[in-house]
């Protein structure tokens, strides 16, 4: 059965006129004063069908939006014993507090590449927006909130996996993207559901995507919709907009049993052949999820751009991903994945990954069959949660000594979105080239390591592949302190470096962005 086509809503936009930046109408107050949540932004996701892409593999990207430090890391597959766990859930410092759980982990683990980091909402760390695993099942973690009444309804304190739990079991046990869906079924129903508020995965395998979307109120409330070959899905925040009513039998949506019928119990749903998922258990306040006026790009009209570049290639992913009106200081990290029914080995699972906003830095080519990280994209205490109320592990001093990539390319964004229309365009000439530069010698490199495999060799090639993403994410270092040199010298004769007004360094709200003023239309100088 088709997926039904969501009807164009009312459109709102919510301007701050004080800072030029668009922002949610989920933080509107019943006064009719405005301010940002703080769990309002967090992350988004792009996915791009089989058959809209250069390579003929499903496309997916996007971005972490945590204050938190982000890392890389490559988590080996692994046996566990009969009766081994593992912990999940949320403590009682989480935004909504809970108490940790144990349950069983799987005989089996696979291996998996993701961005790690450590705070969100006061859950425990490490937390993960997702990655991709061997099977090349690829994980995207995006902020996606309930309604009031769901909020209130969560027990307290609450139990169940969370989302980052979920992400990481999914990396972990699943072989296609589907099986994700029901992994995640299975264990809100087995363990129940923590929650800072409602959350989306997107998953995909080569041949389609699933939006899982999971709810607050301790009801076990969830629903998911299948991305054919055709699609292009922008998240942000994620959900599920209109839907058949009746899901028994169709292929294209799985949900809890009890989706609809909890909604018609509750009085949000009349009946009828339909059923508007974000209109019934998302924010009444958020009337077009399509365009909830959070960025200075909605969804829709990211999606818009890419399926004009049909057919889509990883550069042009890459691209929409860096878009400055939707990347800014929230980004914590960048990342394109390749899923390719073709692919001739897991270890040749190809990923794209940005130390920090990919505005500011150049997408690193990784493999699954990478064998080591540096110790320069490893974890730093730069925004590491308790850093500054403790003194470093020892065992961490020579990783902590290296240069940390994350810090390097936050420079970088900081220098250029003090004076963009001046200096983003230069910087993005660089960082494309750089990329360009990689992608001119991956085709002899993957070619090598491929016939390597073939004839028995896989650890030279597990080498080869370590040594080259390892060689070009140091000389990424080598370009980013290049610039840093360059825009040291620019802003201080050219630009001019302004000192701080005030005396507070954080805030949550306004963030750096690179675009003049916050707004993209304005003209240039």
């Amino acid at each position: 059965m088709a997926i039904i086509a969501a009807p164009r809503p009312v459109e709102i936009t919510i301007l701050s006129p004080s800072i030029r930046r668009p922002i949610t109408a989920l933080a509107a107050l019943a006064s009719g004063a405005l301010m940002i949540s703080s769990t309002a932004d967090a992350s988004y996701a792009y996915y791009v069908g089989k058959n809209l892409t250069e390579n003929g593999g499903v496309l997916i990207g996007g971005t972490g939006e945590e204050v938190s430090s982000h890392w890389l890391e490559i988590i080996p597959a692994k046996d566990h014993p009969e009766g081994t766990t593992m912990t999940v859930g949320v403590t009682q410092d989480a935004v909504m507090p809970g108490e940790l759980i144990e349950i069983p982990q799987a005989a089996h683990t696979f291996r998996y590449m993701q961005m790690a980091y450590s705070d969100f909402e006061g859950f425990p760390a490490p937390l993960t927006n997702g990655g991709v695993n061997e099977h090349q099942v690829a994980v995207r973690d995006v902020w996606a909130p309930s309604r009031k009444e769901l909020e209130k309804m969560t027990p307290a304190p609450q139990r169940g996996v969370q989302y980052s739990d979920l992400a990481r079991i999914v990396l972990e046990r699943a072989t296609t993207a589907r099986e994700g869906v029901e992994i995640i079924g299975e264990m809100i129903a087995a363990h129940g559901f923590a929650i800072y508020g409602g959350n989306t995965h997107l998953i995909a395998d080569p041949n389609e995507g699933w939006v899982v979307w999971e709810l607050a109120g301790g009801q076990g409330l969830w629903v998911a919709e299948r991305l054919g070959p055709e699609e292009v899905r922008v998240l942000y925040p994620g959900a599920i907009g209109e839907m058949p009513a009746d899901l028994e039998n169709n292929p294209d949506y799985l949900a809890s049993d009890n989706f609809i019928s909890f909604a018609q119990d509750q009085g949000w749903h009349g009946g009828g052949k339909t059923f508007n998922a974000a209109r019934v258990y998302g924010p009444q306040e958020i009337r077009d999820y399509r365009d909830p006026g959070i960025k200075l790009m909605s969804p829709a009209a990211l999606e818009k751009a890419a399926r004009k570049l049909a057919p889509v290639s990883e550069t042009d992913l890459m691209e929409r991903v860096r878009d400055p009106r939707v990347v800014d200081d929230d980004a914590g990290y960048g990342q394109v994945i390749s899923l390719r029914a073709d692919l001739p080995d897991p270890d040749l699972i190809r990923v794209w990954m940005a130390p920090t906003g990919s505005v500011a830095a150049p997408f690193n080519v990784w493999w699954l069959g990478v064998q080591d990280i540096p110790m320069q994209y490893a974890q730093h205490r730069y925004l590491t949660k308790d850093s500054a109320s403790t003194f470093l592990n020892p065992d961490f001093q020579m990783q902590e000594a290296t240069e940390f990539a994350g810090l390097v390319f936050k420079r970088v964004l900081y220098y250029a979105c003090s004076a963009p229309d001046e200096i983003l365009p230069t910087m993005t000439a660089l960082l494309t080239a750089f990329e360009e530069e990689t992608r001119g010698d991956i085709g002899w490199v993957e070619k090598t390591a491929r016939i390597m495999i073939e004839n028995g060799e896989r650890q030279a090639a597990r080498d080869l592949l370590t040594y080259f993403a390892s060689t070009r994410a140091l000389e990424a270092l080598d370009l980013g302190n290049a610039m840093i040199g360059w825009l040291e010298a620019y802003t201080r004769l050219v630009t001019g470096q302004a000192r701080p007004m005030g005396e507070e360094i954080n805030t949550m709200d306004p963030t750096v962005n690179c675009l003049a003023d916050g707004d993209p239309d304005k003209p240039k100088k």
